[in-house]
């Protein structure tokens, strides 16, 4: 994190604060896992940027309002550290006024909390608290016509807007965390220059919306990703990231062809050529890759997060899937070529997923390379346990390579729910022979898998006939197992969407020969990115334009990969 930022973050606040608030702003402040908007290492933030003061006050709301100590909507506006922001661009008064720009920020934050449709309300609010008055650094209340003027006049569109998203995050933030607020949040976007009557929007009013709302998404998720280079190079860093999306564009592009085509297509000054772009990745270690994904996601959940539709959110699936067959010499390398699920006798790179399934928008939430040697339970644990600081997740969904009872102890032991197809042994496919002399289609039976040591997970076995099977003995069933009962069985129909979004991601991938781990899994994570903002621009899409979800796309992968190419500074 940048040490500048937090130092002017923290400058802020001061020695006369409560404790408490220091201590929560200082928590926050030195938390690597808080991404704070890098002001000095890319374009799309700086100082005066409003989508930096829009994700610094969605950071610092996700923690405050935890405290058991902080009760108030409106102690966190007068305590929200601003001193860093410089809102002059967005002042359009030129001359010398009464009141500062940051002290109106913050009176009209606590308007549109309050949902006060006019000045006059505001003013009596202040005119009542001396203590109000004296944070805010007021010497006399504003009168009804200043803050009339203000808000319509001195304020620009922009600055309008983000404080109406501003004051919309602190009330979600605050009511998540059981926080009494003064209005219920709207949890579905408005898009105010919508048609209310047309139910079904074209598709240039999708693409025109897709286009606002991709702009911004690319403005908030790229800047989590970094090479790490310092200062002095000619090529910015986003042009990486923008050649690896344009690689995205075309199937089976790689990275020579498409930095030739990258030259005439980017309106960049420079960009970099094939061998120079494998270089950069292959420095990035897999960790870092890793740790830079889940802070772009987070990104990406953090703009989903005020939706009533991301709250369907609750059903993972976690998933392990094999890059293309690997038809070179894997010598020194077969610890990460490790073959295929299905035992053949090729040769394949395999990473493991976690997604959001159901209901919910099906998110990427984070993705992993798999090793020789590594567990199935050290790649759940793993997995989960990104998961879980991203979403409120209920139940686990997982392909039969997962059975272990050690990996289903250990979801119970979380307080979660799992559906796991179970591999038919000899006890399960005699009691499904039984189950097909009576003509029975469903049966359930509870059972005691043994961990050692005397100790036993209890789990229920749902044996289910499969319709229009083409067997005519016990392979005419399928057994699952769950520590909820057969209700949660329903839900295991979900798990196609991960194959199908697979085919999404691999399409996304550059093609590349390479046996370099680091740089094949970054391939695969950038194309779960590249998927996984499509999928976050069509619920925003859908819910400006429609105010539902539906989960089939209206905006199409082509057309966000596009959109996204023009934005990150190719067309």
């Amino acid at each position: 994190m940048n040490e500048f930022l937090t130092e002017q973050r923290l400058d802020y606040i001061s020695d006369s604060d409560a404790h408490v608030t220091t201590d929560s702003f200082r928590h926050i402040a030195q938390q690597p896992s808080h991404n704070w908007p890098n002001y000095e290492s890319t374009p799309l933030y700086d100082r005066s940027s409003l989508a930096a003061v829009e994700e610094d006050i969605r950071t610092v709301a996700s923690v405050w309002f935890e405290h058991a100590a902080h009760e108030s909507v409106d102690e966190f506006v007068r305590q929200l550290p601003l001193a860093y922001l410089d809102l002059t661009p967005h002042d359009r008064y030129a001359s010398a006024t009464r009141y500062e720009i940051e002290q109106l920020y913050r009176v009209f934050l606590l308007k549109e909390l309050h949902g006060w449709t006019y000045e006059t309300a505001l003013v009596e609010y202040l005119q009542q608290s001396t203590e109000v008055r004296e944070q805010l650094g007021f010497d006399s209340v504003p009168d009804q016509s200043t803050l009339w003027r203000t808000w319509n006049k001195r304020f620009t569109t922009d600055l309008r807007e983000t404080v109406q998203t501003a004051a919309r995050t602190i009330l979600i933030k605050a009511q998540n965390a059981d926080v009494t607020v003064p209005r219920e949040p709207e949890r579905n976007l408005q898009h105010r220059d919508s048609d209310k009557g047309e139910s079904v929007p074209d598709d240039r009013t999708v693409l025109e919306q897709a286009e606002k709302i991709t702009d911004h998404i690319s403005r908030v998720v790229f800047p989590a990703f970094s090479l790490d280079r310092g200062d002095g190079y000619e090529i910015h860093e986003n042009a990486y990231w923008s050649l690896q999306t344009y690689l995205g564009l075309r199937e089976n592009l790689a990275a020579n062809e498409g930095a030739r085509s990258f030259i005439h297509e980017s309106t960049r000054d420079r960009t970099p050529l094939g061998h120079g772009h494998r270089d950069q990745i292959r420095d990035l270690p897999i960790e870092q890759i890793r740790e830079m994904y889940r802070q772009a996601v987070q990104q990406l959940t953090n703009q989903l997060a005020g939706t009533e539709e991301f709250f369907r959110a609750g059903i993972v699936a976690i998933d392990i899937t094999e890059d293309d067959p690997f038809t070179g010499d894997r010598a020194g390398h077969e610890d990460e070529i490790i073959g295929t699920k299905e035992k053949t006798d090729e040769y394949a790179y395999q990473w493991a997923t976690v997604q959001l399934v159901g209901n919910a928008v099906p998110l990427v939430l984070d993705s992993r390379p798999v090793r020789k040697g590594e567990s199935r339970k050290e790649i759940v644990e793993d997995l989960l346990d990104s998961a879980e600081e991203l979403v409120h997740v209920d139940n686990v969904l997982m392909d039969r390579e997962f059975d272990s009872q050690h990996i289903l102890e250990m979801i119970s032991q979380r307080g979660l729910s799992y559906v796991v197809p179970k591999r038919m042994q000899t006890s399960e496919k005699a009691q499904a022979k039984r189950l097909l002399q009576r003509g029975q289609d469903r049966y359930e039976t509870d059972r005691k898998l043994h961990l050692g040591k005397n100790e036993w997970h209890e789990t229920t076995l749902i044996y289910r006939r499969k319709e229009n099977s083409e067997h005519d003995d016990h392979r005419q069933y399928s057994v699952f197992m769950s520590n909820r009962g057969g209700s949660f069985l329903t839900e295991y129909g979900y798990r196609w969407e991960i194959e199908s979004g697979y085919r999404s991601i691999k399409r996304f991938m550059g093609a590349t020969t390479s046996t370099d781990f680091g740089l094949r899994f970054f391939y695969f994570a950038f194309a779960c990115l590249l998927y996984s903002i499509w999928r976050a621009v069509d619920l925003l899409v859908q819910v400006e334009l429609t105010g539902e979800y539906e989960h089939s796309p209206i905006v199409t992968a082509d057309n966000t990969l596009t959109l996204l190419k023009k934005e990150t500074g190719i067309g």
